[in-house]
């Protein structure tokens, strides 16, 4: 076996020096500085720190590319600097290989295998490529220039470099599971339904929200000149929205119930809508849209060119039971969920994203939010499902959202029939250095912290204890115990996309 190991090392020598000779025969030129300028740029990681800065620069995939690019080179010159070259110690290539024009001095001191600028470079393109291929083909040149100007400044064998670039390739490979790729988000479904035709909002009812986070004097005049035949309600401060909508959903003529004002205004209408068979016209009109969102309705125009064509769709509804006061005398209350509830940490945490999203992006905002929120925040012991849990997040999703991590941003679906059940724990020993460390390597989906499950019915229970409980962005405070089901294809919708 030593003798084939000897007899492979010398093989290997050969053909470095065939190749060295042939690099070194030829012709002197621009490309000689060239080269060397490229081989310094490289040093100490700051071409790719510089390439990361650029392309961090553009919010999305660029910025999540540049850091799973960073975080593979971060480990392949780890890897290379620390264990191979003190496992392999070997000579660099001396003056005489290679025209003195050509050689540059000096020459680096560790052993010459592998070589860590080509590890760094394969490391970093490759990492980068894998979130987004467009940026990873156009990082190739400039790696594949790094590598071989190793050789062509006399810095290392080729050997080497071929060594080092399979570390940089290994190690974006293995980072690939610490920064996954996220998969593709499903196709935008509908099952569309029928309703009735509304041309200039004539058998719409709207009950106007105006404490809604966008109401303005002009909302009111704004609806009348896009609907103008619509029954128009404003709902103002003292009033109850409940009896307000079901006013106007009980209005004669009624044939659609319309709504402006944010999510847990819309949740109210909905159950409205569903119990009197009507459909429901969601307006953007409060802080959070989401099921306007969710529904295709981004304007008015959106909305007017749904309810004049009759276009429509069919939507589950969440149906949220919550107990609190006392265990022998518990108030219950019973509430239409269409988006999203939450116990714990994450109604702090959608804010905090909320808020550094224009700068920062949806990916990285919810990174940044994350640590800000766990870095003091403390966990809450519940029962779900029978189960006991030390709970950071709790999050209860009507329908499947994307992508199935800490930060769901997207649901496709409307009409899946599942509620999509997260739990971010705190069962395990070092809890929060888990969480940090899923959050910044990305792969919180995947870490033993995470549960995630489809169901059809979900039940928490806090023990007698308190907690803060968040349906559509509604707060609920000293809830004792809370009780998520499914009702299918409950709701008509109108939305521009049947």
């Amino acid at each position: 076996m030593q003798s084939k190991a000897r007899a492979g090392h010398r093989w290997i020598s050969r053909l470095d020096r065939y190749l060295v000779r042939h690099v070194s025969d030829l012709p002197g030129g621009n490309h000689d500085a060239f080269f060397r300028r490229l081989s310094a740029a490289a040093n100490n990681g700051k071409l790719w720190m510089g390439a990361a800065a650029v392309m961090a620069a553009f919010p999305g995939r660029p910025r999540r590319a540049a850091l799973h690019g960073l975080i593979a080179q971060g480990v392949a010159s780890g890897v290379t600097n620390i264990v191979f070259k003190t496992l392999l110690p070997r000579s660099r290539p001396l003056p005489e290989h290679l025209p003195v024009f050509r050689f540059v001095h000096p020459q680096p001191t560790s052993s010459s295998m592998p070589s860590g600028h080509s590890a760094s470079a394969v490391a970093f393109a490759v990492g980068a490529g894998l979130v987004k291929p467009g940026l990873g083909a156009a990082l190739a040149p400039a790696a594949v220039g790094v590598a071989y100007s190793r050789v062509h400044t006399g810095a290392h064998w080729p050997s080497d470099v071929v060594f080092g670039s399979a570390i940089g390739a290994a190690a974006a490979m293995a980072t690939r599971r610490w920064w996954p790729v996220r998969p593709p988000i499903p196709a935008l479904t509908r099952t569309a339904a029928p309703a009735p035709r509304l041309p200039a909002g004539e058998g719409l009812s709207i009950v106007v929200n105006t404490l809604g986070g966008s109401f303005t004097a002009e909302t009111a005049g704004a609806l009348h000149e896009v609907f103008p035949k619509a029954h128009i309600v404003t709902v103002e401060s003292g009033q109850d929205l409940a009896e307000q909508i079901a006013a106007a959903a009980d209005n004669p003529g009624t044939l659609a119930l319309g709504v402006w004002g944010g999510d847990g205004t819309v949740g109210t209408a909905a159950a409205a809508a569903v119990e009197r068979g009507l459909p429901l016209l969601a307006l953007p009109g409060g802080t959070l849209n989401h099921f306007a969102r969710d529904a295709g309705i981004g304007s008015l125009r959106d909305a007017l060119a749904a309810a004049t064509e009759g276009h429509a769709a069919l939507a589950d509804v969440g149906l949220v039971t919550a107990e609190r006061g006392l265990a022998t005398d518990p108030e219950v209350i019973r509430l239409t969920m269409l988006n999203t509830s939450s116990v714990g940490l994450y109604p702090n945490l959608v804010r905090r994203r909320e808020q550094l999203q224009p700068a920062l992006g949806k990916p990285l905002a919810g990174v940044v939010a994350m640590f800000r929120t766990f870095a003091a925040g403390t966990p809450t012991t519940l029962t779900v499902d029978g189960i006991r849990h030390k709970v950071w997040i709790a999050y209860v999703g009507r329908g499947r959202f994307y992508p199935r991590d800490h930060a769901p941003l997207v649901r496709p679906v409307l009409d899946d029939g599942v509620l999509d059940l997260r739990l971010i724990t705190a069962d395990e020993s070092f809890a929060r250095l888990r969480l940090l460390w899923s959050v910044l390597t990305g792969t919180v989906a995947s870490s033993r912290i995470t549960h995630l499950q489809e169901a059809t019915e979900v039940h928490i229970d806090a023990g007698g204890a308190p907690m803060a409980l968040a349906v559509d962005g509604e707060a609920l405070a000293g809830v004792r115990a809370v009780a998520y089901s499914v009702r299918p294809r409950a709701l008509t919708y109108y939305s521009p996309q049947p």
